[in-house]
């Protein structure tokens, strides 16, 4: 139920791939806006950055950019280039096909484009196929020496779905045997694995599978890629992820592990565990917490999950990100750093009270590792050095005004990381509340951070954002019920006039322990938010990381406790303390988690609100327990079985406050969104929400996807869910 940037822009490639297809050529849309406040199609008109690098010198970078046209509903994914002065930013890809994941090869730039391996000049030109493989290419990464390459394919897989008889052809039935038949939005019937193939003259062919006759997944669904494997310096080895479990073992676990697949002898080593571990038995209706998998002498085994490998530049040593428990998905991200000669792991961030999202070896005598996390609702730059000292490279300036909020668009985020100019400088993305994602070069100065110059690359999207009246942000530090501080952001419209009142939307965060930070969402948008005219209050409430490990783990098992008082301050803080908040305006939207908790304040909000949105909302907590497909996360939440008696605490308490037994406290209109093909929260909640309003004689409206899933992707859906949206707000709030 997390969101990520990174994984909306790897979901939109896959979905562009499919779509280019057709001989439909999408490119930049150098439009002319009849107003200076943005709308949806504005926010469709703007090309998406997503993968990036530098070339060896560190002279050129070459990303990927992805266009939308509304009219068409398609998407293209292109290859630009770009000099590391900002000069020669040029469009590569000139055909109708999507061109995906450039990387430098020798000296050329290498792609995919229709499942297979090219290679063209830094100018575009002398476009070759080098690979003819069997299956199509879905990601790849090549050698250090350049000798071999590993190949993501896909393979059948009918070990939960048995394959039909070959006499019924037609047949669309699907015999299940086992849980993990269906992962996010689709019916697991293949599973990807790894391969690597020598890089001949002749090209490259097919080539050997790593996991060859085992039924797992490598990279692991439903968002992992090729950053979950990696080359050894000298070629000889790749260090990958999986979680060698399947059906009902996977469903209830999150424990995967890091292998050393050695290329010449084929043998493989688990670094996360001793050969000869055997993992407990466990039940599977109950949470793993209290289980003995998750016993303090069974942690040093690193049951959690670990992801994301990445060696050393000397070979000696691997880092990937590290999660403590099993069945925890949103368990503190940490980093892990593996010595190959000795064994020995050792955890490298532990000073550092919140995730880990994305990290990069440094070649510096002065820093071990560069990372990105989350603090106080910003992702940051941080630096560690060999004797664990840890820095923030970024800094903020952030005057407060007389209101009590800290004022100024100075925040942003940092959204992945890569060495360039021989590790001298940083190619990052960036993005803020009120900038879409581009690519700044960082170069940073770990002993005097402050010094750490940030520099922006590229301008994708300045033709549209120079049109635009931009909203402002403001930080602002709430008291809660229980004495504490939580940090809101408050978004207020362009042009603002504080004389006026505006109406006023609180924002509730899914997850349930994903930050509000200043993220960047072609849906969930705060810019497009605050031009419809509307205040946007958006707390970090309790489970959101970068406020601390007891902050974060508040919320698990208890879904209807601290976590909805303080949204309540929030909101409250807001409309009795900020003069151009019109108290009897407010309305309160959400997806996923903020979903269900637009559902859950709909029952206990006291007539605050006039107006509520759920959008992929849990309403009924029992039937969830059985309807969504990774069992580890209900079973963790809600401690166990909805059918146990007794029931522990937790239990008792979250299947007691599920929203569905407050529907008779229901009395504002509400707006239920749902993707049928959202399979980790089943369509049915939606659908069962807005019937019981429209039964209650409550205002309502039901906005189904048949072919979308968690999240909304392609365009018209895109525009009609952001029309929907403002339609519904706007007549019950102004």
């Amino acid at each position: 139920m997390k969101k990520s940037l990174v994984i909306l822009i790897l979901l939109a490639n896959l979905v562009s791939l499919v779509n280019a297809q057709e001989n439909v050529k999408i490119g930049k849309q150098n439009i002319k806006l009849s107003s200076n406040l943005m709308t949806p199609e504005a926010l469709w008109a703007m090309g998406r950055i997503g993968a990036a690098e530098a070339s060896a010198d560190g002279k050129q970078i070459v990303y990927q950019i992805g266009y939308y046209s509304v009219k068409a509903n398609k998407s293209q994914q292109k290859i630009a280039i770009i000099n590391a002065d900002g000069t020669g930013n040029t469009t590569l890809t000139t055909g109708t096909k999507s061109e995906t994941d450039p990387t430098w090869y020798q000296g050329k730039i290498a792609f995919l484009s229709g499942g297979q391996l090219w290679t063209m000049n830094a100018d575009g030109s002398d476009r070759k196929q080098i690979s003819k493989t069997s299956k199509d290419i879905e990601g790849y990464k090549f050698s250090p020496d350049g000798k071999r390459v590993i190949l993501l394919h896909s393979l059948e897989f009918n070990e939960i779905i048995k394959k039909n008889p070959d006499d019924l052809p037609k047949a669309t039935g699907r015999l299940v045997t086992d849980l993990m038949y269906r992962h996010w939005d689709h019916y697991v019937e293949s599973i990807q694995h790894p391969f690597v193939a020598d890089v001949t003259e002749n090209g490259i062919k097919d080539g050997i599978d790593i996991l060859e006759g085992e039924p797992f997944e490598c990279p692991m669904e439903p968002f992992g890629g090729i950053e979950q494997l990696d080359w050894s310096p000298d070629s000889k080895s790749i260090a990958y992820t999986c979680r060698k479990k399947t059906g009902l073992a996977y469903s209830i676990s999150t424990d995967s592990d890091i292998y050393l697949y050695i290329i010449g002898t084929r043998e493989t080593k688990n670094l996360c565990k001793p050969a000869d571990y055997k993992a407990p038995e466990v039940d599977p209706t109950k949470t793993l917490k209290y289980q003995s998998v998750n016993a303090k002498e069974n942690l040093q085994n690193n049951v959690g999950y670990d992801q994301n490998p990445k060696f050393s530049p000397d070979g000696k040593y691997v880092a990937w990100t590290s999660m403590e428990h099993d069945g925890y998905e949103s368990d503190r991200n940490r980093l892990c750093v593996y010595n190959l000669a000795s064994g020995e792991k050792k955890y490298v961030t532990e000073s550092f009270d919140s995730n880990v999202d994305d990290f990069v070896w440094s070649d510096s005598k002065d820093v071990m590792i560069y990372f990105i996390g989350v603090w106080h609702a910003t992702e940051n730059l941080y630096a560690v050095n060999w004797k664990g000292e840890l820095k923030q490279m970024n800094t903020m300036v952030t005057p407060q005004s007389a209101s009590g909020c800290q004022e100024g668009n100075a925040w942003a985020d940092f959204g992945s990381i890569h060495l360039m100019n021989n590790g001298k400088q940083l190619l990052m993305e960036r993005h803020s509340i009120t900038a879409p994602a581009d690519l700044y070069i960082v170069t940073p100065n770990f002993k005097k951070p402050a010094n750490t110059a940030v520099s922006q690359l590229t301008f994708e999207n300045k033709h549209i954002t120079d049109q635009l009246a931009k909203p402002s942000v403001q930080q602002r530090w709430v008291k809660t019920t229980d004495g504490k501080e939580l940090l809101a952001w408050i978004i207020l419209p362009p042009n603002f006039d504080a004389s006026k009142k505006y109406p006023t939307l609180l924002f509730c965060e899914g997850g349930p322990q994903s930050p509000v930070s200043q993220f960047w969402s072609y849906r969930w948008n705060f810019f497009i938010m605050a031009s419809q005219g509307y205040v946007v209050v958006a707390p970090n409430r309790r489970g959101l990381p970068g406020f601390g490990h007891e902050w974060l783990e508040e919320i698990s098992g208890d879904w209807t406790g601290q976590c909805m008082d303080d949204y309540l301050s929030a909101i409250d803080d807001a409309a009795n303390n900020l003069p151009y908040v019109d108290k009897d305006h407010l309305g309160a939207v959400g997806a996923s988690f903020g979903g269900f908790s637009v559902y859950y304040l709909a029952g206990h909000h006291d007539k605050r609100f006039k107006a509520f949105i759920s959008h992929d909302g849990a309403f009924n907590l029992a039937a969830m327990y059985t309807e969504t497909e990774e069992n580890w996360f209900s079973n963790w939440e809600y401690d166990e079985a909805y059918w146990h008696r007794p029931q522990l605490p937790n239990a008792k308490k979250t299947y007691h406050n599920s929203p569905h037994k407050f529907v008779e406290k229901w009395d504002t209109p509400i707006l239920c969104i749902h993707g049928e093909k959202d399979y980790r929260i089943n369509a049915t909640q939606g659908m069962s929400a807005f019937n019981a309003a429209r039964m209650k004689g409550i205002p309502a409206e039901l906005l189904i996807f048949p072919d979308e899933n968690h999240w909304v992707l392609k365009p018209q859906n895109g525009v009609l869910w952001q029309r929907t949206f403002f339609n519904w707000l706007d007549r019950w709030l102004k």
